[in-house]
């Protein structure tokens, strides 16, 4: 039997009740707590219900990791169980200096730390995988690398994102620098079905997921192609939406979606 790997799917704050349900642990973008008094009373009582709260930089959505004397605050308020240390998008030394100074200066932070790998060669990205599976709790690795783009195989962008984040995992493990002692975390994703591989070839330490592509999907009236998912990716970030009234047809697409998503990853 296949490794069970944890799922959530960002959602927005009218169904986040009923989000529960179909997500396995409960993944929080810190710039909308600010903004979305009712979002960040969310996550504090899934903490208080003992559901897993991993707290996300926003790094995707506002290009550059949030204030890092702000996040350090909410992490001591909310408690997450996990939180991605700041990072910086494709640049890997910059990422590694980011860690080491946020870490050194929060030194009684709640929560494991995940060290978000970053670069924009495979040499670049390998040392910061190095340093991370040295210095962070956890590893996690993003979907959008420009490295995918020369590495991926695949007619579209998507495709090659998809594929180019197997091969580089696939090289990871190949090379004897995967690290099997560690649980890592795959940030977002282009295609679903890109993760019916991990499973499938037994790379049995991705402990979780995030994407709210079934989601923003539904919301969009666009339906799975069974296990298959979509070819497309619906260009909204879900933050984008956040604040969007969801309708029971709306609910029904996005519970559809989630139930192939769970089959993509041989749930």
């Amino acid at each position: 039997m296949a490794h069970r790997i944890l799922v959530s799917h960002e959602s927005p704050i009218s169904i986040l009740e009923e989000s529960v349900a179909y997500n396995d642990y409960d993944y929080a973008l810190v710039h909308l707590f600010d903004k979305y008094p009712a979002y960040y009373d969310f996550f504090k009582k899934s903490v208080s219900r003992g559901r897993d709260v991993l707290l996300d930089n926003s790094i995707f959505e506002l290009g550059k990791a949030f204030d890092g004397d702000k996040y350090a605050a909410y992490i001591k308020e909310l408690k997450p169980n996990y939180y991605i240390v700041p990072d910086v998008l494709e640049d890997g030394y910059n990422t590694v200096k980011s860690f080491a100074e946020f870490t050194a200066k929060y030194t009684d932070l709640p929560g494991l730390k995940i060290g978000a790998v970053q670069g924009k060669t495979y040499d670049e990205l390998v040392d910061v995988y190095k340093y991370m599976s040295e210095y962070a709790d956890y590893i996690a690795i993003s979907f959008d690398f420009s490295y995918y783009l020369v590495t991926g195989r695949g007619k579209t962008k998507l495709e090659r994102f998809a594929t180019g984040r197997q091969n580089f995992i696939n090289d990871l493990i190949q090379d004897g620098i995967w690290n099997w002692n560690k649980p890592h975390h795959l940030l977002g994703c282009s295609l679903a079905k890109e993760f019916s591989f991990y499973p499938n070839n037994n790379v049995y330490n991705i402990r979780s997921i995030d994407t709210s592509n079934p989601v923003v999907a539904g919301l969009q009236g666009l339906k799975y192609n069974g296990e298959f998912g979509l070819q497309d990716k619906p260009s909204v970030k879900l933050a984008d939406l956040i604040d969007t009234q969801v309708s029971q047809d709306q609910l029904l697409e996005i519970a559809y979606n989630v139930s192939k998503f769970k089959q993509i990853i041989n749930r």
